[in-house]
């Protein structure tokens, strides 16, 4: 069986030599070109072919691609290629990689036409001046093919790897068992549910409580079908670092309980600023000494690397270091030949995500994994939201090159006309400004030509209005339903007064839609992803979506749950819910003295009880989260659940300690949580609860529900569930409103809770 390759993978493959280098340069969007490929055709004679479909065969291997251009009557086969500025600035290695194409489209043409020799020619074209410069050499047939067989020579022994590489994984992964004796209770129903949807090509939302093994009972069945559905690549994605963690610890036990080891490549791929070794360096080779020749030494460090298989964090940074390489361009590297890669939701679903551009690109069949699916909507709406600061934009003016002043100074004009007649400190507009965003657009071209022709020595604050420019103006083109503008202003008045323009994303679906329909399968879970109608109107799911939720391995003689009817945690009652809370939680420790976590709504009522509690029962040990808290205070503040600790940690609801963390045995046995998580009351929250309502009228919730219940209880059922861990696990929960005695409020608690009310 043939090994087929596109002819630009199979030129960046060979032809890439030379240094990374990522100084920025404007270089022509998309959209750009695109146009730029149309004009250069349009110029042609009538019978110029464009995109014409090339193929040829070489013992193992099949390349496959478009020629840019083909003019028959001169036998002139061109590349085109767009840019800014001056020509010069191409550096070499791009232009030797853009040879390398045409010269293998220049055989694959000579051999389906039988030609014995032909032109060729690499265009390039300014998009800013539209003019065009042609490099243009004639070349024997024999010449071209003896250039194709050398490039065909050096990839076909990755070819036939690759090949032997696949077959053996889809082979064992065909034999793969589950890597203990048996499933645990609701683990099984999971993984049949998964590996169906996985095989029928459906999205999957699966709520499933925390203990039954979440991570493993998807991992498992979507690795099972992989063979089958012929499947390229699985990601794995997750919103917080214990989550990969996770992933790779399941990955582990199954790689550890195989019969035969498990030809699996799985790479853990993390954050740029997490993998540089030096970030007081420049990303190119005049700079940082793992730059410098990078592209020279990958082929040694990529060949290593897909040797070795596992390829967590540590290992990549391994070999990059022995092969003098950048840890994460390696790692970016290796996202195109892992069958499984872990990482964060943006790697797949933010506006211009590496495993997604991949999949486009090379039509790879993929199957997704959402870990902690709940909290995509919020990291979603991040991804598609932008900011511009007036304090900054004034600051970035005054240190501004002379060519930018007017554009620059337009755009003030236009952001201080916006906010002079503000009254209110904030407000949403009704629609775009779209005068303001003219002149943004015309001020990012005028960068986009300084960039072009001074590379270099600009100001990083520069660079970073630039991009932050780019993408509100982007965003600003998207505007709709799903978006809101608003202006902030800040304290100062008159000409002195400042503002933030914000395009604030609050329903993800119409950014996120594309990238569920390009997945063969999504499988979303979590232990709080229910309303499904809910998640499916938010991020934009596909109708036939399925949903299932699974059946709790726990029982409710595991976990007292006790909603208290006569006490209001409002923010006007909260003064006087101070005290009987304390009294409460003293009662508790007194009838049982453990670790528990107390839960409220903000660090302001966090404090009130803190301090009355404290004043109240002084023996009882507490322990406090605080706002900024490091990475250094989190693990001490967990540390003091020890197996025998005794005491209270008082947290905040939706914090760092409300999910992902995990305390089983004696090291929690309850928690109380004086809130019901909702959102606060405010403008944005407001407009957003008004949008919803209008923009899912016909769905089962309303815009209240979407905008504050929905996403309060599922903070709340979140934090109730670090108690019970495993099946052995004892504990309270007290729920501290008599709001959660509301029947809308109970119908979204865990159906295996058996909840009891009592009074104050």
């Amino acid at each position: 069986m043939n090994y087929q390759v596109a002819v630009r993978a199979l030129c960046e493959f060979i032809a890439k030599q030379g240094d990374l280098d990522l100084r920025f340069t404007p270089a022509p969007t998309a959209q750009e070109g695109i146009a730029g490929h149309q004009t250069v055709v349009s110029r042609r004679g009538a019978g110029y072919l464009s995109e014409l479909t090339l193929a040829g065969s070489y013992p193992g291997l099949m390349v496959i691609g478009r020629a840019d251009g083909y003019d028959p009557e001169l036998n002139l086969l061109e590349e085109i290629k767009t840019h800014r500025g001056d020509i010069s600035r191409i550096p070499d290695n791009h232009r030797v990689l853009h040879w390398a194409q045409a010269k293998v489209y220049g055989w694959l043409l000579c051999a389906e036409l039988q030609l014995e020799e032909i032109d060729l020619a690499v265009v390039y074209f300014n998009v800013v001046t539209q003019k065009e410069t042609s490099f243009r050499e004639t070349f024997t047939a024999d010449e071209l093919r003896q250039f194709f067989a050398r490039q065909c020579d050096r990839f076909i022994a990755w070819a036939r790897q690759e090949t032997h590489h696949r077959g053996a994984r889809d082979q064992q992964l065909q034999e793969l068992t589950f890597p203990y004796p048996s499933f645990r209770s609701g683990q099984r129903q999971l993984a049949k549910a998964v590996y169906r949807a996985a095989r029928d090509g459906k999205t999957l939302m699966t709520q499933a409580t925390t203990g039954i093994g979440k991570t493993l009972g998807t991992l498992f069945p979507q690795l099972k079908a992989m063979p089958e559905q012929q499947t390229d690549r699985l990601f794995f994605l997750t919103a917080k670092t214990p989550g990969r963690q996770l992933a790779l610890d399941a990955l582990q036990s199954l790689r550890k309980h195989s019969e035969t080891p498990l030809s699996l490549r799985v790479l853990e791929h993390i954050a740029r600023d997490k993998a540089c070794e030096h970030p007081d360096k420049a990303c190119h080779g005049e700079s940082c000494p793992l730059a410098q020749g990078f592209y020279d030494r990958l082929p040694a460090a990529r060949a290593e690397a897909v040797a070795e298989q596992w390829l967590d964090q540590a290992a990549v940074r391994r070999i990059a270091l022995k092969h003098s390489v950048c840890p994460y361009y390696l790692s970016q590297e290796l996202c195109r030949w892992s069958d499984l890669v872990v990482g964060d939701y943006n790697y797949y679903f933010d506006m211009s995500a590496l495993l997604y551009g991949l999949t486009v690109l090379n039509d790879w069949r993929v199957t997704v994994l959402v870990d902690e699916a709940h909290n995509l909507i919020d990291r979603a709406r991040g991804m598609y939201t932008a900011e511009l600061d007036q304090g900054i934009f004034n600051t970035l003016r005054k240190q501004a090159p002379a060519a930018l002043k007017a554009p620059l100074d337009r755009v003030a004009r236009h952001w201080n006309a916006l906010h002079r007649d503000q009254t209110e400190d904030y407000q949403i507009y009704p629609a775009i400004a779209d005068l303001f965003i003219l002149s943004l657009q015309k001020a990012v071209s005028a960068i986009t030509e300084h960039l072009t022709d001074q590379p270099d020595g600009n100001a990083s604050a520069l660079i970073l209005f630039y991009f932050d420019a780019m993408l509100f103006c982007r965003l600003a083109e998207a505007y709709g339903p799903h978006s809101l503008f608003d202006i902030t202003r800040h304290p100062g008045t008159g000409r002195r007064a400042l503002s933030t323009l914000c395009l604030r994303n609050i329903v993800p679906a119409p950014f996120l839609q594309q990238r569920f329909t390009t997945a063969r399968s999504t499988t979303l879970f979590s232990a709080t992803l229910s309303p499904a109608h809910y998640y499916r109107d938010l991020l934009g799911l596909p109708e036939d979506s399925q949903w299932l939720e699974v059946e709790s391995p726990f029982h409710s003689d595991q976990l007292g749950v006790s909603i208290v009817r006569n006490l209001s945690t409002r923010y006007q009652h909260r003064s006087a819910s101070l005290q009987p809370i304390s009294e409460l939680m003293a009662e508790q420790f007194a009838r049982e003295p453990g670790n528990y976590l107390a839960f409220f709504s903000s660090y302001a009522y966090l404090e009130q009880v803190l301090e009355r509690f404290q004043r109240s029962f002084p023996d009882i040990p507490v322990w406090s989260q605080s706002r900024s808290m490091n990475e250094g205070e989190r693990s001490a503040f967990l540390a003091r659940f020890s197996e025998h600790g005794r005491g209270v940690g008082f947290a905040v609801l939706g914090g760092a300690f409300g999910e992902g963390i995990d305390l089983p045995g004696r090291r929690l046995i309850g928690a109380f949580i004086a809130t019901l998580g909702l959102p606060q009351i405010n403008p944005v929250n407001e407009e957003m609860r008004e949008r919803l309502e209008v923009m899912f009228s016909d769905s089962a919730g309303s815009g209240y529900e979407y905008a504050y219940l929905y996403p309060g209880l599922q903070k709340v059922v979140q934090a109730a569930g670090r108690v019970i861990r495993t099946t052995d696990d004892q504990g309270v929960v007290y729920l501290l409103d008599d709001r959660f005695g509301q029947r809308t409020v109970r119908d979204l608690l865990p159906r295996w809770w058996e909840i009891s009310s009592r009074l104050m």
